[in-house]
């Protein structure tokens, strides 16, 4: 039998995250360096990049994008690999949330929303797969939401986007895990973070959105580490095309 611990170390990984510069995606780069990988962190801000990875030290570095500009892929991809090699491990946590009413949606709005949370995640493993194909190993991280199956007000764009997640997450085990690449979601409850800034500065709002869960509370940032890093190791390995909902319960009422 394996050692259990040696299940969830990444000590010779190389872990990728968008969106790290806030939120879930910050957490989930220093988490993953934390359990021994190296972690490239892809964002717009140069700034809060920098303070991250100076955080986590020499297993960090950085590259400042936007990953839905589609016309610098190939270049994106380059940037990427060239600090530690190209990544064992991909985590697709940059997203967008416009909070439109239906009636109020542009088409530049939803297309925003669509290219960032929805076509940025395929493309993006699609550049990067080809390596951990010749490997034979690799695990891809996408982020559900619980619009992914739920209608929320003001999230057309957003629930669309992120019930395309569920089915590309399907979609991408079906075509890579045959190499050994995986391919699973996370799906958030409540979260403290940018995306959620609006949910959470309404006390009356956030404490309605607790007691809605099983549990009884709203996330934490330290509630997304196990599930994450259980995904990204050798501990999933038979585990693929999944959503597992980290959400307190909340979808389950």
């Amino acid at each position: 039998m394996a050692n259990p611990s040696a299940l969830f170390d990444l000590t010779g990984r190389t872990a990728c995250i968008t969106g790290a510069s806030s939120g879930l995606g910050r957490r989930a780069a220093v988490v993953l360096a934390a359990a021994g990988a190296k972690v490239v962190a892809i964002a717009r801000r140069e700034e809060a990049l920098a303070s991250l990875s100076a955080e986590i030290g020499s297993s960090a570095a950085h590259v400042a994008a936007d990953v839905a500009d589609n016309s610098r892929l190939e270049a994106l991809r380059d940037q990427i690999s060239a600090p530690f090699g190209p990544p064992d491990i991909l985590v697709h946590a940059a997203g967008i949330n416009t909070r439109q009413a239906a009636d109020d949606v542009t088409i530049g709005e939803w297309n925003k929303t669509l290219d960032l949370n929805l076509s940025a995640p395929f493309f993006l493993s699609q550049a990067l797969t080809p390596a951990m194909r010749e490997r034979g190993w690799g695990r891809i991280v996408n982020f559900a939401s619980l619009q992914t199956t739920r209608a929320f007000p003001g999230g057309i764009a957003y629930g669309a986007s992120k019930g395309g997640i569920g089915q590309l997450t399907r979609a991408m085990a079906e075509a890579w895990s045959r190499f050994g690449i995986t391919a699973n979601a996370i799906g958030p409850g409540f979260f403290p973070t940018e995306l959620t800034e609006t949910v959470f500065s309404d006390e009356e709002r956030a404490a309605r959105n607790a007691a809605q869960t099983c549990i009884g509370r709203n996330g934490r940032l330290e509630d997304i580490d196990g599930p994450l890093l259980f995904l990204c190791s050798e501990a999933s390995a038979y585990v693929t095309g999944q959503v597992l909902m980290v959400d307190g319960g909340f979808t389950a009422k």
